[in-house]
């Protein structure tokens, strides 16, 4: 039986690049892209497309009925800049949404379930420094709260109905495709776009606040390849602790004033910084690393280079 995912989530910043992926993957035709809203011209253009409100079951099992799908991975959710802001809505969307998947493949609608987690799952009591797999997670924002509790109902519906469902604890996600969509890491997007439109940067985050970053390239990388392990490899059903470069402010500055020289940055902490101060510093993901021998590509410096160049074709 062949392979037919729908994305829900399509258009957001990890889904327009993973739905790519996937159908390059899988071919255009059994890969479903979906969103509350339209997503990129290359999004639409490449296969189908299906407006869907993540958290409307119905819908998406008419869909799922529809395409003979067989996999769902469920990337819709309210970031932690924009979740602090609209508590009650982030609650709604983030649980809501993974509840109903949950469902339809405990009914045996659908095989698989891909559901990201987050380091926001920690929190100021987690240890900081390679915060490892097993630890303390008392998150402290709406999305960590929501995140966490996500983990746990996976692992719920994992032992008790046997869903196959898989997770990663994404660190931050670096991508010059999408512009940044209101999350706390975001500034490492933002800060490229900055560099070479203005040549200048006023960062949200002080200097020396160092956070676990992933270019997209790796994240999309990692996705697919913990989907296509064999269920007996994957040991972990909350989720994966998932790790590639962790940098400050100051640091990746550094590495963009070796392109543009002339680049200058700022520093002016905002409500982010304390969502920022609560998030380990750096990630141990060595049971990712054993158990379905998961590997990074990019570091910094290598990050860096692929992104400005990408950019400057874009011009």
């Amino acid at each position: 039986m062949s392979t037919v995912i729908l994305v829900l989530g399509a258009s957001g910043q990890i889904g327009t690049e993973l739905t790519q992926k996937l159908r390059k993957t899988y071919g255009n035709a059994n890969v479903i892209a979906s969103d509350i809203r339209k997503g990129s011209d290359e999004l639409m253009a490449s296969g189908p497309f299906e407006i869907i409100d993540a958290t409307d079951k119905q819908t998406i099992l008419e869909t799922v009925i529809k395409y003979k799908v067989t996999q769902v991975y469920l990337l819709a959710a309210m970031l932690s800049a924009t979740a602090e802001k609209m508590p009650q809505k982030a609650w709604n969307l983030n649980m809501n949404s993974l509840l109903g998947v949950l469902d339809l493949a405990k009914e045996k609608h659908i095989e698989q379930v891909y559901w990201p987690s987050s380091i926001a799952v920690f929190g100021p009591l987690t240890p900081k420094e390679n915060t490892p797999q097993q630890t303390v997670m008392q998150p402290s924002t709406v999305y960590g709260i929501s995140k966490v509790s996500g983990e746990f109902w996976c692992n719920y519906y994992h032992e008790k109905f046997g869903v196959d469902v898989r997770s990663l604890r994404y660190p931050g996600i670096i991508s010059w495709k999408t512009k940044p969509g209101g999350g706390t890491t975001d500034y490492a997007v933002d800060i490229y776009f900055k560099a070479l439109e203005d040549k200048k940067f006023e960062c949200f985050l002080s200097e020396n606040t160092r956070l676990p970053m992933m270019y997209m390239n790796d994240a999309v990388d990692a996705t697919i390849q913990l989907m296509q392990a064999k269920p007996e490899d994957v040991k972990i059903r909350t989720a994966y602790n998932l790790s590639a470069i962790d940098f400050t402010p100051k640091e990746i500055a550094e590495e963009i004033k070796k392109h543009i020289p002339d680049f200058e940055i700022s520093y002016n902490p905002d409500f982010r910084q304390a969502i920022a101060d609560s998030w380990p510093s750096s990630i141990d993901d060595s049971e990712a690393r054993k158990d379905w021998n998961w590997k990074h590509n990019f570091d910094l410096k290598s990050m860096t280079e692929d992104i400005l160049n990408s950019l400057k074709e874009q011009e």
